[in-house]
Parts: C-alpha cells; structure tokens; sequence
C-alpha cells in the first residue's frame, strides 16, 4: 500500500474529487510522463495509464496530465488503468512550447518548491537564473537556488556579486555531492508531503543530487567526462521519486531556452530589484527606457542598477508581452473562426 498522504494527497483534493462525475472511480498521482501515457501511483499499487477518449480528443495536448498532476481513473487490469478526469492543477511550473510563440507546456504540477539547480563552472549564467526565477513566483512557487558542483572550484566573491539583487529574495544553497553537510542541509530544507520540482540546464547534476538527497541511486545519470570531470544529462522525462518520510522530489530535462509565459511586470520588477526606483519616476506610466525623468534609467547610469540586470528586465517584459499578445490574438482567431462556424449551420438549416 502506497501512503499518499506523502505524496501530497489532502483534504482539498478530496473534495475537488467529489465535484467530478467520476468521484466513485479511483484517484493517483501522475510519477512519470511518457507522451500519451502515464505512471500513476495509487492507494493500492502503481499503474500505468492511457487516456481516455473524452481526454484524448476532448482536450488540447497543453490539457494532457503532466508529472505531479492528480487523475481519476478506472483500472482495467490488474496495473493498467484509463485517466477519465484531471483535478485542477495548482502551482504549476510552465514553459513556452518549443517551436510557437503562444502555447506553454506544463512541466509539473502541486509544487511546493523549485530548486533552481545551476552549476558553478562555465555554464553559469545569472540570466537564467532569473527567467526561471520569473516563471514560479507568478505561481505562488518558492524559488530556491541550489549552486551545485562547489568541488571543481569557484570564485565565491564574483558569484555572490553577481546574486546580489536576487541572493536577498531566495534561498541559496552551495551544494557538492562530494561534501554530505551540503546534501544534508539542503535535505533539511525538504518537508514531508512538500513537493519539490528540480529545473535548470543540462549537465547541471540535478539527478545526481536527487539521488544524494534519497541516498540511494534512484534515477540514471550520465557518466563523468575524463576530459572535463563534469556529468553528462541524462534525464529525458520529467520523473517523480519519494524521499523516505519526507517529500517528493520531480526530475525534469535539461533547457537551454526557458520561454517566458507570463506578463505580470510588478513580479519581474521585484525580482530585479527595480520595483524601489520605479515609484520614483517623474511619469505614473513610464517604460523605463527612453523617458525623461526615470529613476530607473538614471539608477541604471549611477550603478546603483547593474546595467545587465536592466538589460535582462527589458528583455524579459518585452517577451512576457509578446507572449500575451500572441496568445490575445489567437482567441481572438479561435473567437472568429466559431463565430463563422456556428453562422455557416444557421444558413444550411435556413
């Protein structure tokens, strides 16, 4: 028997469950996701389920369940079962769909917490660190920066320069798998019944430090390189593991671009650090680009604003917005496409 109370099952689920029309049918929680079909851990075993058609034709591919997402569905067999309905989803980390400027994916769902993982070698990038930081907190996720790979050696006065305006928002942990403490402190951060999702690039060793965390060799990672001594990705589906009597930890792919989905500007500006200039500004609406009397602009010429910083935040609204746009402009083709539909059937029956 599978205690679900771990992996996050609660009263509010419950009720959520009783408003389906498919209350009576049993209920689990999606561990693994494989296109159109998916590992889902109930009260009396693991299955592995297909959607039904009122889920496969009745929904859009963004619809489909993804990890973390809780299913009502019926067993057909003794492990094989149908998802029939979806609960509605809760703090869940998106990204832009690759390939289309207004459809997101939905990476995981129900999470607590997300464990920004970067490495400290070449790869890391403050950059990156705050579009991922942008897409939780929209969601109610805490953001955690995990800085991994402290053994091959790092400059810690450059890289905590270079956090400054975010270090004193999140929490940020120094990790190695070569040093226990550091595992231990951050499995300290993880409670029973919380569910953590681990996001960040390729090689960046996020399975490796799933299964540090767990203690035991639980998912697949890459063998280390002789030439550079750094893990190779591995990690080709997003895949939930339990810690034992503690919480639920999901292993997601590599990104190299992580698509900004959504426009609220007064989240971005906090995470920047530039909300405090911008009550300032001479005009209620300024842009903060071109204006005169922004407080803003003349913070970023004072180096009171680090000028990349300023750069990233002009860069991520214009994406927010135009990801807004597109999507506006999309229902507004849907809109007018039903609207000439449901016109041409009044003239057939005329």
């Amino acid at each position: 028997m599978n205690n679900l109370q771990l992996y996050g099952w609660n009263e509010e689920l419950f009720q959520q469950k009783q408003d389906s029309n498919f209350k009576d049918l049993l209920h689990g929680r999606v561990t693994v996701t494989h296109k159109t079909r998916y590992e889902v851990v109930a009260e009396e075993r693991f299955y592995t389920c297909e959607l039904a058609g009122n889920m496969l034709y009745g929904k859009s591919s963004s619809e489909y369940p993804c990890t973390g997402d809780w299913v009502i569905f019926q067993s057909i067999d003794t492990d094989k079962g149908l998802i029939l309905d979806l609960l509605p989803r809760q703090k869940t980390l998106y990204r832009l769909k690759s390939g289309t400027v207004s459809e997101r994916q939905a990476i995981a769902s129900f999470i607590d917490k997300a464990f920004i993982v970067q490495s400290l070698d070449e790869n890391f990038n403050v950059r990156r660190i705050e579009r991922f930081m942008l897409q939780t907190v929209d969601e109610g996720i805490q953001p955690v920066l995990v800085l991994n790979k402290i053994d091959l050696g790092f400059n810690r006065e450059e890289t905590e320069n270079a956090l400054r305006h975010i270090s004193g928002k999140i929490p940020v942990f120094y990790t190695s798998v070569e040093s226990m403490e550091s595992i231990n402190q951050l499995r300290a951060f993880i409670s029973p019944g919380e569910t953590i999702v681990f996001t960040g690039m390729s090689g960046a060793g996020k399975s490796t430090l799933i299964n540090a965390l767990c203690g035991q060799e639980l998912l697949l990672t890459g063998a280390i390189s002789d030439s550079n001594g750094k893990g190779r990705h591995t990690s080709t589906r997003r895949e939930m593991v339990l810690m034992a009597d503690s919480g639920v930890l999901i292993d997601t792919p590599g990104v190299k671009l992580f698509g900004v989905t959504n426009d609220n500007a007064d989240n971005l500006s906090e995470i920047l650090d530039i909300s405090a200039y911008e009550g300032k500004c001479r005009f209620s609406d300024c842009q903060h680009i071109h204006e005169k009397g922004c407080a803003v602009i003349e913070a970023v010429e004072n180096g009171e604003i680090d000028r990349g910083v300023y750069e990233s935040y002009l860069k991520l609204r214009r994406e927010a917005w135009h990801y807004t746009a597109s999507v506006h402009e999309k229902r507004k083709q849907e809109r007018s496409f039903t609207k000439m539909v449901k016109g041409s059937y009044k003239d057939k029956r005329k």
